[in-house]
């Protein structure tokens, strides 16, 4: 585990602490078994890392527990090709009670080339809940977080 950070040592940002983060970044690799006949990317797998994604950025922002309730409107633009990167960014775009809505995009890297292109982008909601699995009110999202 490491040491927790000292908010007022210098070159350390204090509101780091007090502002909850609302990104999260995830990088994957299209393996074969991640590709379909055609050797492009599963839908499936696709949807599963973008909701690993809205996870993790909801979970960093609430500090607590968190269930995917929704997953809505996931526009499958290009294909993602085997041997391609994914760059998986998934952002807290809005707050209520206890939902958090995370919206999530895909993209896409040549490795060789350099090249990136948005592929797929979508909407999660995500529920916090407390120790007894009920929903529980999570932070709201401030202007200068949004």
């Amino acid at each position: 585990m490491l040491p927790a950070l000292d908010a007022h040592a210098p070159g350390v940002d204090a509101t780091a602490e007090t502002i909850p983060p609302t990104e999260a970044r995830l990088q994957e690799i299209v393996f074969p078994d991640h590709a379909n006949h055609l050797g492009t990317l599963f839908g499936g797998q696709a949807l599963a890392w973008m909701d690993k994604a809205a996870f993790i950025a909801a979970s960093r922002y609430a500090r607590k527990t968190v269930v995917t309730a929704r997953s809505e409107q996931v526009d499958f633009r290009l294909p993602i090709r085997q041997g391609q990167l994914v760059e998986v960014v998934a952002r807290i775009v809005e707050v209520g009670r206890s939902s958090m809505q995370v919206e999530v995009e895909l993209i896409a890297e040549d490795l060789l080339q350099g090249e990136r292109e948005l592929c797929t982008r979508g909407r999660f909601t995500m529920i916090a809940l407390d120790g007894r699995g009920r929903p529980v009110q999570v932070p709201p999202l401030t202007p200068a977080v949004a």
